[in-house]
């Protein structure tokens, strides 16, 4: 039973470190060592029913087991702010007054596609329609908009460039030859793509351009009239 007991704290101890590393993507929108909870009492109390060769009592212990950690977890987590970010984590700013903050969106295992996808979630279509955007400790997206964020998003951003590598498809989309996006980027300073964070273009010419390590920059370049969308 001792055995048992250690086995389990064991486990959930390794699950936790796992999911921590795994990032919020994959948390949803519970604490960490609450999805460890979920996981391991819905195993733990399978394993007995399913199998008779194994005492109920051994699936009761390590049920209470579990019980008791999380209740530990949920004291520290209360009363001790330093475990606290360890074991829940604490909100990524993804976005700030100067753009796509890099360095956060690869400790939570992401990339601009998926951040586009978290603002179109939440109802803001454009990476210029917010001035700041975090993903909280339990995996959920907030964003704070624009007094006029609808004034930004009249047109759907399409992401032509992601970490340095153009996204083949979504030129093809747009109609318009890499070599125009090439330009693009020499008559902003910049020679190569692998320098582009994040490049997106609407169909009213508006672009969202932020190389990697600097700040982000909004213009407009003149599309042709067949080219809108």
């Amino acid at each position: 039973m001792g055995l048992i007991f250690i086995r389990t704290a064991i486990i959930y101890a390794a699950l936790l470190f796992i999911l921590r590393l795994m990032g919020k993507r994959q948390i949803g929108e519970m604490q960490p060592f609450e999805l460890v909870i979920t996981l391991l009492i819905a195993e733990l109390a399978c394993i007995p029913m399913a199998d008779t060769s194994i005492p109920l009592l051994y699936g009761i212990v390590s049920i209470v087991t579990i019980y008791l950690l999380h209740q530990i977890v949920c004291l520290f987590d209360l009363y001790c702010a330093p475990l606290k970010y360890i074991v829940s984590g604490k909100p990524s700013l993804v976005i700030n007054k100067d753009g796509i903050d890099e360095e956060q969106l690869r400790k939570n295992s992401l990339d601009v596609s998926d951040l586009m996808e978290s603002l179109r979630t939440a109802g803001y279509f454009s990476l210029s329609a917010v001035d700041y955007a975090l993903y909280e400790a339990n995996g959920s997206f907030s964003a704070l908009p624009k007094a006029n964020f609808e004034e930004e998003q009249t047109s759907l951003p399409i992401l032509i460039a992601d970490k340095g590598k153009y996204n083949k498809k979504n030129i093809e989309f747009t109609g318009m030859p890499r070599s125009f996006f090439d330009e693009m980027l020499q008559n902003n300073g910049i020679a190569d793509v692998g320098k582009v964070l994040a490049l997106t273009l609407d169909g009213t010419g508006k672009v969202y351009l932020q190389e990697k390590g600097k700040k982000r920059r909004i213009f407009r370049v003149p599309l042709p009239e067949e080219k809108t969308w």
